[in-house]
């Protein structure tokens, strides 16, 4: 008897991630930290996704985007708690989101988040890979901001 292999994605179909969406408590301090704090642009008017206008209007969707053209959509949970209150005990199965930075402006990166007195999780790291510093949003999700090594 031949076993039939089962179709399978080729590497190269899936192209580029296209948005990432996170539940959120509170709207208004996610869209601070999204927005104000790492300086995403956050999608308004005829930028928003035409399925999302409803509820961007009614302020239960923010959505913002990545130089890159990365879409993070946050969703209004105000009942949203992790099992528990504290951040690092992990609660989804996302581990974290990692934006990318260059080298020359790691530090700068790794300056804001304190003067914001963001709590940092684990960092400021080097590994082979480069450079990188963890550190949690409003809703306790990790975030990650990282480097290439200095060439």
């Amino acid at each position: 008897m031949e076993v039939q292999a089962l179709p399978v994605l080729v590497p190269g179909m899936l192209r580029r991630v296209h948005h990432f969406a996170l539940n959120v408590r509170d709207m208004q301090a996610s869209r601070y930290f999204y927005g104000t704090v790492l300086g995403l642009q956050e999608l308004t008017g005829a930028e928003v996704p035409a399925t999302l206008k409803d509820m961007v209007a009614a302020g239960k969707v923010a959505n913002f985007v990545t130089p890159d053209g990365m879409v993070i959509d946050l969703f209004w949970e105000p009942d949203l708690s992790p099992p528990a209150a504290d951040p690092a005990t992990q609660f989804t199965r996302a581990n974290h989101l990692a934006f990318d930075i260059s080298p020359g402006q790691f530090d700068r990166a790794v300056s804001v988040l304190q003067q914001q007195q963001i709590a940092i999780a684990a960092g400021p790291v080097t590994r082979p890979t480069g450079r990188g510093i963890y550190f949690y949003d409003p809703d306790g999700f990790m975030i990650e901001i990282r480097c290439d090594p200095a060439s």
